[in-house]
């Protein structure tokens, strides 16, 4: 979720959930698909966690394995900042500082099990879960749900995700 769009986040232009509890959104969600950014082209076992803090910031941990389930384990750190006025849907997502990505909840269903993040400029989306797989109607509503907010699905990815039982459903990797 690595591409800048500059030091404010402006009012997205792609439609987002109506309101997020962000209590209930914290947590680990792993990535089912993904229209990827660089990092992320060759991603498995993706995670994205997030721990609402006091201040109101996010810290946010997504860590994967780089070409492959045994490949090196990288990570990246920023900090999240809820848009007020937003309900909660549009965060500004700091890599470095003072440069703020455009991070937008467009859908999360009412279980807070399955979400969708993407951008106004429709170049990058996440598909993203509590469990490591969902069953295949899931996914493809999740794709058709993209594809009717504008996304070319074309270079959608989905993300290879395999988890030792203990494992999965706590991200611990």
């Amino acid at each position: 979720m690595l591409l800048v769009t500059g030091c404010a986040v402006s009012p997205p232009t792609i439609p987002t959930a109506k309101q997020v509890d962000l209590q209930r959104f914290m947590g680990d969600w792993y990535v089912i698909g993904n229209i990827p950014t660089r990092p992320e082209r060759d991603a498995f076992n993706a995670v994205e966690s997030y721990t609402l803090q006091p201040d109101g910031r996010i810290d946010t941990r997504f860590r994967y394995r780089e070409g492959g389930f045994d490949g090196p384990l990288k990570t990246m750190n920023p900090v999240g900042r809820v848009v007020p006025g937003t309900g909660n849907a549009v965060w500004g997502m700091q890599f470095v500082w003072p440069v703020k990505a455009e991070y937008v909840i467009v859908d999360v269903d009412k279980d807070y099990g399955l979400t969708i993040v993407g951008r106004s400029k429709r170049d990058y989306a996440w598909i993203m879960a509590r469990t490591p797989s969902i069953p295949e109607p899931a996914y493809e509503a999740a794709v058709a749900r993209l594809k009717g907010l504008g996304y070319s699905v074309e270079s959608l990815r989905r993300v290879p995700q395999r988890w030792p039982e203990e494992q999965a459903g706590a991200a611990k990797q």
